[in-house]
């Protein structure tokens, strides 16, 4: 007992710093976003309203269209990142675990890069190429004979959400791919071994017996899949700016919580509501979290091994 004193207490002195750190920048901040969400302001300062905001958010027809709208649009283009981004990322990692592939060190390196760039630098090239006018794009489609297939498709309110998801699929395809590729060489020898002496071997081999083993890092980029899009801003602003245009067929909740906090153009800011959007936000990534934690997670644990 003696000699574990001195260890508890050594821990006890490390993790208080992190505690209080992780406070000071995560906990804090929080509980005053909702505290600002339960005032608004008067002629004579702010005055406490409880969850008018929120009312007034849902129920309001000049907040809940441009809400209702931004949520949507969100889940599409998380719906995109799930059903494209991850299936070629599973599908990438296969492809680079193979130990016949020659080359797959520099195959993962050039296929990661773009996750590395800056959301400006990624915006602004391709702005570049989808340009009508001086973008590469019309140009390499009339190449292969399917320049009639090309359209200002950042300028169409049909297609612009989905040109900046399968964007940022592009950007993020190396994030899913590593982390499979990582389950992937974990799973033990001998599970591989076992099965190529019952006679599975290659694509059927990944189906019915890697798969399986990968489901939790499945689960797991998921929900960071989850997460990291309903926080999605960046993109969205520096392609289409604050408007999310073409009339706001690109607005999701990121950049209508901005035009809301901080106001834009003709349209002044309102910390109060704008920190209902933030709380509203938050308690929908906090649902999707928990949905997975307690309904998802709690199945996929028989697949470890």
């Amino acid at each position: 007992m003696a000699k574990g004193r001195p260890i508890r207490w050594h821990i006890a002195v490390f993790l208080a710093p992190a505690v209080l750190v992780y406070s000071a920048i995560m906990i804090l901040p929080l509980f005053s976003t909702l505290n600002l969400s339960l005032f608004t302001r008067t002629e004579g300062g702010t005055a406490f309203v409880g969850l008018d905001n929120f009312r007034t958010l849902f129920g309001d027809p000049r907040w809940s269209a441009a809400f209702w709208n931004a949520l949507g649009n969100n889940l599409w283009f998380f719906a995109v990142h799930m059903l494209v981004q991850n299936p070629i990322g599973i599908l990438l990692a296969a492809l680079l675990s193979s130990p016949r592939l020659r080359f797959s060190a520099f195959y993962r390196t050039a296929i990661f890069i773009p996750t590395i760039l800056s959301f400006v630098v990624v915006g602004f090239i391709w702005k570049l190429i989808l340009s009508p006018l001086w973008g590469i794009a019309p140009n390499m489609l009339d190449m292969v004979g399917l320049k009639s297939l090309f359209a200002p498709w950042l300028g169409k309110e049909e297609y612009a959400l989905t040109t900046l998801a399968l964007i940022s699929v592009w950007q993020f395809v190396g994030i899913p791919m590593m982390l499979i590729y990582a389950a992937l060489l974990s799973i033990p020898d001998d599970i591989i071994e076992a099965a190529e002496m019952d006679g599975i071997t290659g694509w059927s081999q990944f189906w019915r017996i890697k798969l399986p083993l990968i489901l939790p890092a499945i689960g797991i980029i998921s929900i960071l899949t989850f997460v990291g899009n309903f926080n999605a801003f960046d993109l969205i602003y520096v392609s289409q700016g604050a408007l999310a245009g073409p009339n706001f067929a690109t607005d999701i909740l990121g950049t209508f919580l901005y035009r809301t906090f901080f106001g834009f153009q003709l349209q002044l800011g309102d910390p109060h509501m704008g920190a209902a959007i933030a709380t509203a936000m938050f308690a929908i990534i906090l649902v999707g979290v928990c949905i997975y934690l307690f309904l998802i997670q709690t199945r996929l644990r028989r697949y470890q091994f």
